[in-house]
């Protein structure tokens, strides 16, 4: 070629650099968490460990790059994520050998050393480990003796996540904040206390801890469909004084209560004083939108600047689309959504917290 008139273009080959991560959402809503990430990242290459709720992806992206991602828009169905550092496949090398090797994995990283750490085990009901998770966990800490670590279940420093699955075995080593949730698989727990008047009051227990919602800091607040009494009795554990509307019947042991106002009528057959509460909750097993239309009717009574915790049933084929939507009428109302998010103790729905402005 001659070089009159002609100049040579190299072309330059970037190389497109990946990460793996273990992703979780609640059972039934994995599909959602893979299209949450497929918006944010573009391609998504997965494989599902446990049907519907855990899979493992990988992203075109580099590991920090999708970290700050999640962390500037968090997902409302991913629950819980960790990075992979170390896998095993079954077929790839002598079964034998993938519990020694994970430990040698973990051992490499000088980091742990003396520090506070995590460690958290999940596998599917078919797995290369036979044994419960528990077993599996104790026998990783054993092993790990040599770090002078102090393990610990909250308040870690590093957090080494496991999954052992039927064919794969991924783990990985990080810090909390990395994880979304730093509960085991975004997995959080509370005991059932005697005399608790439902599994409802979870919610409002996760939301505070997963939102840092200072519950205590409120003054006086509205429960919308409250029967029987499940976030009332924890708005009143808190100190709050609370009306509790609701044409059902309220738990007895609530009753006594000198700061519990109950009015048993249906909601939109109440009248309240302007701006009289600094917190209004609902949690009701109604349409979307008539949820939407029932809180937004009633947010006179909100004061600027106080909270507003929803429930939101999912009963739609298009729950994104959905959402949006919802999200969409309360913003109208002049309500700021400040998260939104499928928490562990959510079923088929999603909790708002809102601040009307």
């Amino acid at each position: 070629m001659s070089d009159a008139g002609h100049q040579e273009v190299t072309e330059e080959v970037k190389e497109v650099v990946t990460s793996k991560f273990v992703c979780t959402a609640n059972h039934g809503f994995a599909p959602y968490a893979q299209e949450e990430l497929h918006r944010l990242f573009g391609s998504v290459k997965s494989t599902m460990l446990v049907p519907g709720e855990v899979f493992a992806v990988t992203l075109q992206h580099p590991a920090d790059v999708v970290r700050e991602q999640i962390s500037k828009t968090e997902p409302i169905f991913l629950r819980h994520i960790f990075q992979v550092g170390w896998e095993y496949r079954l077929g790839e090398g002598d079964t034998a050998n993938w519990k020694s090797d994970l430990t040698d994995y973990i051992l490499a990283d000088e980091n742990l050393a003396r520090a506070k750490i995590a460690v958290q085990v999940r596998k599917s009901e078919v797995s290369l480990w036979e044994g419960s998770a528990a077993e599996f966990k104790e026998s990783i800490q054993s092993s790990l003796s040599v770090l002078n670590g102090d393990f610990v279940v909250r308040d870690a420093e590093f957090v080494i996540s496991v999954f052992v699955g039927k064919e794969y075995v991924f783990a990985g080593i990080t810090s909390p904040a990395d994880n979304i949730s730093d509960w085991n698989g975004g997995a959080i727990r509370f005991q059932r206390e005697d005399g608790q008047i439902s599994r409802a009051k979870f919610k409002l227990l996760e939301a505070e801890v997963a939102f840092g919602i200072p519950f205590a800091s409120f003054r006086e607040a509205l429960d919308i469909g409250a029967a029987p009494g499940g976030w009332t009795s924890f708005l009143l554990e808190r100190g709050l004084k609370v009306t509790a509307v609701d044409p059902a019947k309220m738990d007895a042991s609530l009753l006594s209560s000198p700061r519990l106002t109950y009015l048993r009528k249906n909601a939109d057959n109440v009248k309240f004083k302007d701006n009289q509460f600094d917190l209004l909750v609902c949690d009701m097993s109604w349409s979307p939108k008539g949820t939407a239309k029932l809180v937004t009717d009633l947010l006179y009574a909100l004061a600027p600047g106080g909270t507003a915790i929803v429930t939101v049933k999912l009963l739609h084929k298009k729950p994104m689309s959905l959402i949006q939507e919802i999200i969409e009428i309360f913003q109208g109302a002049r309500l700021q959504v400040q998260r939104a998010k499928q928490l562990f103790h959510n079923r088929d729905e999603i909790t708002l917290y809102m601040i009307k402005y």
